[in-house]
C-alpha cells in the first residue's frame, strides 16, 4: 500500500513538470498537426499531434525550439517565453522574407517560390494603407492590373489584355463570374468592400487547370475575413470610418468577433455614400474643355425636365454618386479534431447607379438620355464549407464548398425630352459544388497530388417593359400607359452548366527545382428559348451548344542558390461561350448587338519566363516576367447581318447590326518588371512598369482593351506608431492607331477630339494622353486600439482618364479615416 502511494505521488509530481505547448494557426486559432518541433542542436525532434500539442519537457528553458511546417511560415521561440503566451505557439502564413508567403489561390497550400506562374498578394495590411474607396480602386494598385470606369459605380479590371469574362473572379473559393458575364466592361468586382477582405490573391496567365472557363487573363481571388477560436471565449469589436474630400464620401464599417473554444463567429457591416466625383484641374495634356461637363440632365425617378441642365462647375461630374452597403456573416465550428465546418453569407447591394458615359453622351448637339442607370446591384451568398483533414495515404486534407448565389441587376433608360422609360430586368440564380483535395505522396512532402471537381449550374431569367409617364410640370405623377421593350436576353428562360474534374501534380526534383503539372477536363450545357419575336426574328427559338475542353499546364521553378529563381510555364485555357455572348441584345454609339447561336468557344495557349534576383539576405527583389498568348477562335464584336439585313430598328432608331464572332488567330505579348523590399529597417519601397501589346493575326487589327504601357512606384518609412508614404503612378500615352475602332470596347470616341486647321466639322480623335499622379499617405497608431489615417491622392490636381474609361478620374482627393479596435 505504501508502494502504491510512492507511486502516486511520483506519477502527480512527474505531470506537474511536464510542459506542453500548443501549436495552433494564427488565423484560425485551430490546432495544427504534423508540425515539426526541434532544437538547434537536433538533440530533440518531434511532431504535434491531432490537438497542436506536443511535450517539450526534455528542452532545457535557454534552448531555442523551432517550429516548421510546410504550409506555416518557420519560426524560432526560446522555450523560456512559453509561459508569456501561456504555453502557445502562433503560426502564420507569411513571414519576413519575399518568399515565404503562401498561397491558397491553387486550391493548395503552396509557397511563392515553388509557383512558376506570375503572381500578386495583397494582404490586409496593404489594404489598410492603400485605403481604396471601392475593390475596384484596390485592384488598380496591384501591379499588372489595370481597370476601366464606364462610371464611378464600377470598375472592370484588366489581365494581360483580357477583360470582362475572360477574367475569373472568385470570392472564397466560389466562383463570381455567371452566365451573362459580359464581353466589354464588367463592374461586378466592387460587389465585394475592401473593408470585408482579409486578402486578396491574383494569379496572371490562363489557369483554367484550376479553375475552369473564363480564366483567360487570369484570377482574381478575394478572401474574406474569418473568425478564430480561442481558448477562452472573447469577443472584439473594431470600427472604421473615413471621410474624402473629392466626392464628398462617407464610409463607415463595423465588425464583431466572438471567439470560443467550440466556436467562432464573425459579422460586419460596411456603408459607403459617395456623392458626384469632380475630375482635376491642371490639364498638362493641353486639351482644355476633354471631359468637362457643361450640361447634364436633372430628370429623376420623380422629377421630370424635358431639357438639359446648365453645369455650374464643369469639373464636377453629375450623376457620378451612388451608395452602396455590404454585409458578411462568417460561422467557424470545429465538428471534430479533423472537420471544420464554415458558414459564409454575404449580401452586398447598391442605390441607383447612373451609367455616367451613357448620360454624358450626346445626339444632335444635346444630351441623348435623360435617364441611364442600373438599377440597385444585388449579390447574395450563401456557401457552407467542409474543411477535413483524415491524413489517409489517398487523401490528406480538403474541402467541399457548396454555394448558392442569387444576382439580380436592371437597366433603365429614357431619352430626352421623351416620355418613354424603358426597363430591362435580370436575375441569375447559381448552384454550385467544389471539391477539393491534396495529398503528399512522400512522407517529406516533396511530391504531392491535388485533385478536385467542379459543378455549377446558372438559371438566367431576362424581362424587359416600357412605361409611359404621366407628367404634369417637372413632377412625374405616375404612369400613363405601357409599351413593348425588347429584352437583354432570351425572355423564354436560359441556363448555363458547367461540370468538370481535375488534378495536378507537384514534385521538388532537387533542392533546386520543382515541377508543376495539371490537367483538367470541363463540359459546358447551354440553352436558351426567344419567345416574342416582335424586333428581332432568329432562325431559330430554341437553341442548346454542348462544348467541352481538354486544358493542360506545366510548370517548372528553378533555384540555383538562394538569390536567384527562374520560372518557365506552358499553359492551355479556354473560354465557352455564355447566355451573353449567345443571346445579349443592346445597343451602343449607334451599333446594335443581336443574337449569334454560332459562336464556339475561344482557347488561349500562353508561354511565360520569370526571372527573380534576391539581394540583402532576401529582404530585398527584382523580378521580370514576360509572356505570349496565342489567342485561337478568338471572340470579337463585329458587323453582322440577320435575315440579310445589316441595320434594325432598336428603341425607336435605326443602328447596325453587330454580334460576337469567332475570328482565326490573335495574340497578346507583354512583360511585368517589379521591386519590393526593404532598404533598410525603416523604409520599404516598390514598383513595376506593364507592357501590353495584342493584334489579331488574321486582320492585323489591334485587339480591345490593351492598355498603354503603365507602372507605380512607392517608398515607405514606418518608425514604430508612425508611418509616411509617397507613391508616384503614370501611364503612357496610347496612339489612335492602337486602338481598336471595331467592337468599341476601347472607347476611342471618348478621347480628345483634334481639329486640324480649326475645321469643326472633321473629328480626328487624340487617343489616350500620357499622365503622371503624385499620392502621399500617413498614418500614426496612439495605441492598439485607436489609428488614424490621411491620405491626399494626386496632389498636383492632373486631369486625367484611365484608358476606355467613361468618367475622369478623381482630381485632388483629402481622405481622412479613424480605425478603433476594442
Amino acid at each position: 500500500m505504501r508502494t502504491l502511494g510512492f507511486f502516486i505521488l511520483f506519477l502527480i509530481g512527474f505531470s506537474s513538470f511536464a510542459q506542453e505547448v500548443k501549436v495552433v494557426d494564427k488565423e484560425t486559432g485551430r490546432p495544427i498537426r504534423n508540425v515539426n518541433v526541434f532544437n538547434e542542436s537536433q538533440s530533440y525532434s518531434s511532431f504535434t499531434k491531432d490537438d497542436g500539442i506536443v511535450d517539450v519537457t526534455s528542452v532545457k528553458d535557454n534552448e531555442i525550439l523551432i517550429f516548421s511546417h510546410i504550409s506555416y511560415a518557420l519560426k524560432r521561440v526560446k522555450k523560456s517565453a512559453f509561459q508569456k503566451n501561456n504555453f502557445i505557439v502562433y503560426l502564420t502564413r507569411e513571414s519576413e522574407q519575399l518568399d515565404e508567403v503562401v498561397l491558397s489561390v491553387f486550391k493548395g497550400d503552396a509557397k511563392t517560390n515553388r509557383i512558376a506562374e506570375q503572381i500578386a498578394v495583397v494582404t490586409a495590411k496593404d489594404i489598410q494603407q492603400i485605403s481604396p474607396q471601392t475593390s475596384a480602386d484596390l485592384l488598380a494598385a496591384v501591379p499588372g492590373i489595370k481597370v476601366q470606369k464606364s462610371q464611378f459605380g464600377g470598375g472592370s479590371p484588366v489581365l494581360r489584355g483580357m477583360e470582362s469574362n475572360r477574367v475569373l473572379l472568385v470570392v472564397d473559393g466560389v466562383r463570381m463570374n455567371n452566365a451573362i458575364y459580359r464581353k466589354g466592361h464588367l463592374q461586378n468586382s466592387i460587389t465585394v468592400s475592401p473593408n470585408l477582405l482579409d486578402r486578396t490573391e491574383i494569379v496572371f496567365g490562363p489557369s483554367s487547370v484550376v479553375y475552369g472557363s473564363d480564366a483567360l487573363g487570369g484570377v482574381i481571388h478575394y478572401y474574406t475575413k474569418t473568425p478564430t477560436l480561442s481558448e477562452k471565449t472573447n469577443v472584439s469589436t473594431s470600427f472604421f470610418n473615413r471621410f474624402s474630400t473629392i466626392n464628398n464620401e462617407i464610409t463607415t464599417n463595423a465588425s464583431v468577433e466572438i471567439s470560443a473554444q467550440k466556436w467562432a463567429s464573425f459579422t460586419s457591416v460596411s456603408y459607403s455614400k459617395f456623392g458626384d466625383l469632380t475630375m482635376g484641374k491642371n490639364r498638362s495634356h493641353g486639351f482644355d474643355n476633354w471631359g468637362k461637363v457643361f450640361e447634364y440632365s436633372q430628370n429623376t425617378d420623380d422629377f421630370y425636365s424635358a431639357t438639359a441642365t446648365v453645369n455650374n462647375d464643369p469639373n464636377v461630374q453629375r450623376n457620378s454618386g451612388f451608395n452602396q452597403t455590404d454585409l458578411l456573416q462568417k460561422f467557424f465550428i470545429p465538428l471534430s479534431s479533423k472537420t471544420d465546418l464554415k458558414i459564409n453569407l454575404q449580401y452586398s447591394t447598391t442605390s441607383d447607379i447612373p451609367r455616367f458615359d451613357r448620360l454624358d453622351e450626346q445626339s444632335g448637339g444635346t444630351l441623348k438620355f435623360a435617364e441611364w442607370y442600373y438599377g440597385p446591384q444585388n449579390r447574395l451568398l450563401i456557401s457552407p464549407q467542409i474543411n477535413i483533414n483524415p491524413g489517409k495515404n489517398w487523401l490528406d486534407k480538403g474541402a467541399f464548398t457548396l454555394a448558392y448565389q442569387k444576382i439580380k441587376e436592371s437597366r433603365i433608360q429614357r431619352r430626352l425630352n421623351s416620355l418613354d422609360r424603358s426597363y430591362r430586368e435580370e436575375e441569375v440564380d447559381i448552384f454550385s459544388i467544389n471539391g477539393d483535395f491534396s495529398v503528399p505522396l512522400t512522407e517529406n512532402k516533396k511530391r504531392s497530388l491535388t485533385y478536385g471537381f467542379e459543378f455549377s449550374h446558372n438559371d438566367v431569367n431576362s424581362n424587359a417593359y416600357g412605361r409611359i409617364l404621366n407628367v404634369s410640370g417637372n413632377e412625374i405623377l405616375g404612369f400613363s400607359g405601357e409599351f413593348a421593350v425588347q429584352s437583354r436576353y432570351p425572355d423564354g428562360g436560359s441556363s448555363y452548366m458547367s461540370s468538370a474534374v481535375y488534378t495536378g501534380y507537384r514534385q521538388d526534383l532537387n533542392a533546386k527545382s520543382t515541377l508543376n503539372t495539371g490537367i483538367r477536363f470541363t463540359r459546358t450545357n447551354l440553352k436558351a428559348t426567344w419567345i416574342d419575336q416582335t424586333f428581332i426574328t432568329l432562325p431559330a427559338t430554341d437553341i442548346e451548344a454542348n462544348n467541352s475542353a481538354l486544358t493542360l499546364t506545366t510548370g517548372y521553378v528553378y533555384r540555383p542558390n538562394k538569390n536567384w529563381q527562374l520560372n518557365g510555364v506552358i499553359s492551355s485555357g479556354f473560354r465557352s461561350p455564355n447566355i451573353d455572348d449567345v443571346g445579349r441584345v443592346r445597343e451602343k454609339s449607334g451599333n446594335v448587338t443581336v443574337p449569334n447561336i454560332d459562336v464556339r468557344p475561344e482557347f488561349a495557349y500562353n508561354v511565360e519566363i520569370g526571372i527573380q534576383k534576391y539581394f540583402n539576405d532576401r529582404r530585398f527583389r527584382v523580378g521580370f516576367n514576360t509572356y505570349y498568348t496565342l489567342l485561337e477562335h478568338y471572340i470579337i464584336r463585329d458587323y453582322f447581318t440577320l435575315n440579310g439585313a445589316s441595320t434594325i430598328t432598336y428603341d425607336g432608331e435605326v443602328g447596325n447590326i453587330v454580334a460576337n464572332q469567332n475570328r482565326k488567330t490573335a495574340y497578346v505579348f507583354g512583360y511585368t518588371a517589379s521591386y519590393q523590399g526593404k532598404l533598410s529597417e525603416k523604409i520599404n519601397t516598390s514598383g513595376f512598369i506593364t507592357y501590353t501589346k495584342g493584334r489579331t493575326y488574321d486582320t492585323d487589327e489591334p485587339l480591345s482593351s490593351i492598355p498603354p504601357l503603365f507602372g507605380q512606384f512607392d517608398l515607405n518609412y514606418v518608425d514604430n506608431k508612425f508611418q509616411i508614404g509617397t507613391s508616384l503612378r503614370f501611364n503612357a500615352k496610347k496612339d489612335i492607331s492602337d486602338f481598336n475602332i471595331t467592337e468599341g470596347i476601347d472607347n476611342h470616341d471618348l478621347t480628345p477630339i483634334i481639329n486640324p486647321n480649326g475645321a469643326t466639322e472633321t473629328e480626328i480623335y487624340y487617343g489616350s494622353p500620357s499622365w503622371m499622379t503624385l499620392a502621399l499617405n500617413s498614418s500614426y497608431s496612439f495605441n492598439q486600439n485607436w489609428k488614424i489615417q490621411g491620405m491626399i491622392n494626386n496632389i498636383f490636381d492632373e486631369h486625367y482618364r484611365e484608358f476606355a474609361s467613361g468618367i475622369s478620374a478623381p482630381g485632388r482627393n483629402f481622405s481622412f479615416s479613424l480605425i478603433t479596435t476594442f
